[in-house]
């Protein structure tokens, strides 16, 4: 997934504002608990799960520190460019959280540019957040959504995990087991000679089986200047992208995407059949990108921004994401890995 505002909103004729408002055993998972001695600002502390409301449902992310000081910080996804972005202005006030930012933004193609504020405004009702999100001279609608604490998930890939038997997601003639995000019926995906193929202006999809730990077989090819991403547990993307021989970041194939960057870019040119064999056990990842290890055991922190399944504290699919470009897939065979 890359998402660059500067250009690609141009492209596409969607504006800022619009394109934000669209942009495992219980036994494992134990979630923060508030301390009812604690009172004000500190309660925003920690990571929070988030989902919006309505139609254009979505899942977000966000950290909060030092709240209850003078100099709270946070970090957030996804407000803009797909990204972990840092908050720029935040503020508590009493039991209301308030951060955002301040961009630039063409009201139309070839307008002056004028600056808008993302404004998200939350307060803490028995323990969740319930926020707006607003974006300041603009005519969008407010776009609600709820904030509840990020799970914090104990167990490791420590070498007990045995693998169960393997599934295979596609099975190479049609899209049965695949809907799209919203549940409904794939929008831009067929299958053609053998392989799951988006137009690259289609919706994400994900598998209608949920699993918990797992590895991943995936068999890939990208069209030229293309790039996609498959999110485990419908959270966490692992980064498919046309970039063979440049430098790895956190935004290159092979990273998850925005929060671990791959140890070197095994990329191929675009056009060849790629692999990833990836393993997830409980919140540690491995990607093993066309045979060369990348990511051995990277903690993820939480979600990224092509997540829907909000809920880190269960099951999740596998997703496709669809809209970046076109790509194929002619394999995805998961095995889950039980104690």
């Amino acid at each position: 997934m890359i998402r660059n505002h500067s250009s690609s909103m141009r492209r596409r004729g969607v504006s800022l504002a619009a394109a934000l408002l669209l942009s495992f055993p219980a036994s494992e998972v134990t979630v923060f608990a508030q301390d009812p001695a604690v009172s004000g600002g500190e309660q925003f502390n920690g990571r929070w799960d988030i989902s919006t409301t309505g139609g254009r449902s979505r899942a977000w992310w966000l950290e909060i520190e030092n709240a209850g000081t003078p100099t709270p910080q946070g970090k957030f996804i996804s407000a803009f460019s797909g990204d972990l972005n840092v908050i720029e202005d935040i503020s508590i006030s009493g039991r209301t959280l308030r951060f955002g930012w301040t961009r630039q933004e063409r009201p139309s193609p070839g307008a002056e540019p004028v600056s808008r504020k993302l404004v998200y405004t939350a307060k803490l009702v028995n323990g969740r957040l319930q926020g707006v999100f607003e974006v300041e001279g603009s005519n969008q609608p407010l776009l609600e959504w709820i904030g509840v604490r990020a799970p914090v998930i104990k167990e490791m890939d420590d070498g007990t995990w045995r693998e169960g038997k393997p599934i295979e997601l596609f099975n190479g003639e049609n899209m049965t087991g695949w809907v799209s995000w919203d549940g409904q019926e794939p929008v831009g995906w067929s299958v053609k000679d053998g392989a799951l193929a988006s137009t690259g202006r289609g919706q994400d999809i994900v598998s209608q089986q949920k699993f918990w730990n797992f590895k991943l077989h995936v068999e890939f090819r990208l069209a030229q200047h293309s790039n996609s991403g498959v999110a485990l547990r419908n959270r966490y993307e692992v980064q498919i992208l046309d970039d063979y021989g440049r430098p790895p970041n956190a935004h290159s194939a092979g990273a998850l995407y925005s929060r671990i960057a791959p140890s070197e870019n095994a990329s191929k040119p675009a056009g060849e059949w790629e692999t990833y064999d990836i393993r997830l056990v409980e919140c540690q990842v491995t990607v093993a990108f066309n045979g060369k290890k990348v990511i051995e055991k990277g903690v993820i922190d939480g979600l990224t921004a092509m997540a829907h399944d909000a809920d880190e504290g269960e099951p999740g699919g596998i997703a496709l994401q669809g809209d970046h470009g076109p790509v194929e897939f002619r394999k995805i065979t998961i095995t889950p890995l039980v104690h």
